[in-house]
């Protein structure tokens, strides 16, 4: 068994001084408890590390290429996605593959241990299929087996380009499948994860309201009957009228009016809910999956974190777009969020437990649940995702407890405490860098050569 010893950890039970952790050949904790032995990796503090439970891994090599002001005065996320549609005629699968490796070794130095690849890129260009159906699904599994991070690959059902069954056009069109393809392409997917490292996980991703048909959903729920079940929910003013004028209810009381939706569930952003679909929502014991970066970015909206806690409802924390790949800033972006609304303070914190605590604690279960992976908590028999941190430093500053993670979320500079990240017990993050960083940087950075910067 590899040791780690901890000054700190947060573990199933609350705060633990002096901790020793021993992780199995099996990539799970196999000891959590004192010291036996002066032997082992130190951190100061040991954190249960995140799944991000929602991620476009290609979207990253568009960074900072959407932020000027089109044509039209009124710049939305709709202008964002056409921009995005023309990005998409340019990548093949070698650059596809490098630039998700990229992304996941940076989601590793940001702190998370794993990721639900919510995977929406299938086909060639104009949308002609690869003679692998599931090529692109392989290439995000080789990404992340090259970059150490932990699984859950999301294939995506797209069928439409909105409500009323309007044919997908342009970049769409690499997304297209009718769920006769789409259930082929899945089964290529499932046999690359079966083959992959024991802790990858498959579910499914029936993309939106606006992008399948009733029958569609239903396809696509039924190829992964015990896996994850994501889907972007309620995430644009504009999409809520579109599925209320055709479905003639809000997506989120359709939702849960026609569907079973529970632990297995991950409805991402739900930033445009009334108050009674909040409650609802959270009441179900799904995830709401929140990536409030890229929702600030793309003005989506303010999720109503207050009330959703508040209901008892889980959340985990998601990097989307990879405008931005930070844990601890998602983390604040969200709290925040709610004190600029409410003008309040402290609003998602309860009496037991501070603001970073509740965020990091909150997270890092909700994710675990959406990915369908064993982890969440520091205790026996999970899998070793674990980040660790350094406190001896002009930011932490040897904080305790709470204190601690407050100043990591909060003092704008947690990211740069991190000095370690293992998940399934692979140690691949030490003093905060990547082990292949180097060769990683370098494919990426020939991919964006090859591509330019005009989209």
């Amino acid at each position: 068994m590899e040791y780690i010893r901890a000054k700190q950890a947060l573990t199933e039970n609350g705060w633990q001084q002096d901790i020793q952790i021993g992780i199995a050949s099996n990539g799970r904790i196999g000891y959590l408890g004192p010291v036996t032995a002066d032997e082992g990796h130190r951190v100061d503090i040991a954190l249960p590390a995140p799944a991000n439970v929602h991620s476009h891994a290609f979207q990253r090599a568009m960074a900072g290429l959407t932020e000027a002001r089109g044509p039209d005065p009124k710049d939305s996320f709709w202008t964002w996605r056409r921009l995005m549609y023309r990005f998409l005629d340019q990548l093949n699968p070698d650059q596809i593959e490098a630039i998700a490796t990229l992304v996941f070794m940076e989601m590793m130095e940001a702190g998370y241990a794993a990721v639900a690849e919510f995977h929406y890129l299938h086909h060639a260009v104009a949308g002609s299929p690869y003679a692998n159906l599931a090529e692109l699904s392989d290439r995000v599994v080789a990404a992340a087996e090259t970059a150490g991070i932990g699984l859950t690959l999301l294939p995506v059902l797209y069928q439409y380009g909105g409500c009323d069954r309007r044919a997908l056009a342009g970049g769409q069109l690499r997304f297209s499948n009718d769920p006769d393809r789409f259930a082929r392409l899945h089964e290529g997917a499932t046999a690359t994860i079966r083959k992959s490292s024991g802790d990858y996980r498959i579910g499914v991703a029936p993309h939106s309201l606006r992008a399948v048909d009733e029958p569609g959903l239903n396809a696509a729920i039924a190829l992964c009957p015990d896996g994850p079940v994501h889907m972007h929910l309620a995430e644009q003013v504009a999409e809520v009228e579109e599925v209320e004028a055709h479905l003639k209810a809000r997506p989120t009381e359709w939702l849960l009016d026609h569907h079973v939706v529970d632990q297995r569930w991950c409805l991402i952003h739900c930033t445009q809910m009334t108050a009674e679909e909040t409650v609802a929502l959270a009441r179900s014991g799904a995830v709401a999956g929140l990536c409030p970066i890229t929702e600030s970015n793309l003005g989506d909206g303010i999720f109503n974190g207050t009330d959703y806690l508040g209901a008892a409802g889980k959340i985990g924390f998601g990097s989307d777009s990879n405008i931005h790949i930070s844990l601890f800033d998602e983390l604040r972006t969200l709290e925040y969020s709610q004190r600029l609304r409410d003008r309040s303070r402290a609003a998602l914190a309860t009496g037991s437990h501070s603001t970073g605590r509740v965020l990091i604690a909150q997270g890092a279960v909700g994710g675990a649940q959406a990915a369908g992976r064993a982890s969440g908590v520091l205790a026996e028999g999970m899998l070793a995702d674990i980040l660790g941190l350094e406190t001896d430093n002009q930011w932490l500053c040897n904080r305790q407890g709470d204190a601690a993670l407050d100043t990591a979320v909060f003092g704008g500079h947690g990211q740069d405490c991190i000095t370690d990240v293992w998940s399934a017990g692979r140690h691949i993050v030490k003093e905060g860098r990547h082990s292949s960083r180097e060769r990683i940087v370098r494919d990426y950075k020939k991919v964006i050569t090859e591509l330019g910067s005009d989209i």
